[in-house]
C-alpha cells in the first residue's frame, strides 16, 4: 500500500521498487537542497540513505530546510534528519554522519554507497565528491542554487561519463571566487533538490533520460528552464 501510487507506473512497477529497496544513496549536505532530496528518496523507499552534515539546526535554516523543526534548534542536522526519515518511513535505514566530508574520510564513506547526491554549498566539497566518485566508480548527482536559480547534472554515468571538472575545469580559480550571496528563496532548493531526487530515481529504476552530459538550469523569477550539453 505504501508504494502503490508509484508502483502502478510502468516505469517503476514491482521490479523498480525492488531496486529502490536495494539502493544505497549518500546525501552530502542536509540543508536546503538535502531536505527535499532526503524526504522524497525516503518516501520512495530507497533502502539505505546516508546523511553527511557537520552543522546544527539554526532558526535561519527553517525558512527552507523543511526536514527540521523549532524543537531541534542547536541539534546536529545529520542526527535530526535521520530521525525524521525514520519517522517518515520505518522500512528504510538512515545512516547519519555528523561530520564534514574531508579528504581523510570521503573515500571510506562514499565507497559504501551506489550514488552520491550533492546537497552542499561549496566548491571544495564538490571537487572532492567528484574525484572520489571517479576513483570509486560511483554516480554523482550534482545540484547547486543561488537566490532564484538552480542547476542539476549527473556525472560518472552512462557512456560519456562526464565529470564535474568538465563543467568547472579550473579548480583553483573556482576556489578563489568570493562566496555567492546568501539570499535565497526557500522554494529554490525545493525545486532543485526535487530534480536531483528525480534523477536518482531514474538512475536506480532505469527509466527516462538521465541528465548525464547535460546541465539543467531554471530561473524561478521567469520559470525559464534550459538544458545544455556539456
Amino acid at each position: 500500500m505504501r508504494y502503490d501510487r508509484q508502483m502502478i507506473l510502468p516505469e517503476i512497477g514491482e521490479e523498480g521498487q525492488r531496486k529502490l529497496k536495494q539502493a544505497k544513496v549518500l546525501i552530502v549536505g542536509v540543508g536546503g537542497l538535502g531536505s527535499p532530496i532526503a524526504l522524497y528518496l525516503a518516501g520512495a523507499g530507497v533502502g539505505c540513505i546516508g546523511l553527511v552534515d557537520d552543522d546544527v539546526v539554526s532558526i535561519s535554516n527553517l525558512q527552507r530546510q523543511v526536514l527540521y523543526s523549532e524543537k531541534e534548534l542547536g541539534k546536529p542536522k545529520a542526527i535530526c534528519a535521520a530521525k525524521r526519515l525514520s519517522a517518515l518511513n520505518s522500512e528504510i535505514t538512515s545512516q547519519p554522519y555528523p561530520t564534514r566530508l574531508t579528504e581523510e574520510n570521503a573515500q571510506e564513506i562514499i565507497s559504501q554507497y551506489d550514488i552520491v547526491v550533492d546537497g552542499c554549498d561549496n566548491f571544495s566539497t564538490r571537487y572532492l565528491i567528484n574525484d572520489i566518485c571517479a576513483k570509486t566508480g560511483k554516480v554523482y548527482v550534482y545540484g547547486a542554487i543561488c537566490s532564484f536559480e538552480g542547476q542539476v547534472s549527473v556525472f560518472h554515468y552512462g557512456e560519456e561519463k562526464k565529470d564535474y571538472r568538465d563543467l568547472y575545469p579550473d579548480e583553483e580559480e573556482m576556489k578563489r571566487m568570493p562566496p555567492p550571496p546568501k539570499g535565497v528563496m526557500g522554494i529554490t532548493p525545493a525545486v532543485t533538490g526535487s530534480i536531483e531526487a528525480t534523477e536518482v530515481l531514474k538512475i536506480i529504476c532505469g527509466f527516462g533520460e538521465v541528465l548525464s552530459g547535460k546541465l539543467w538550469t531554471i530561473d524561478l523569477r521567469t520559470l525559464q528552464s534550459n538544458k545544455f550539453s556539456l
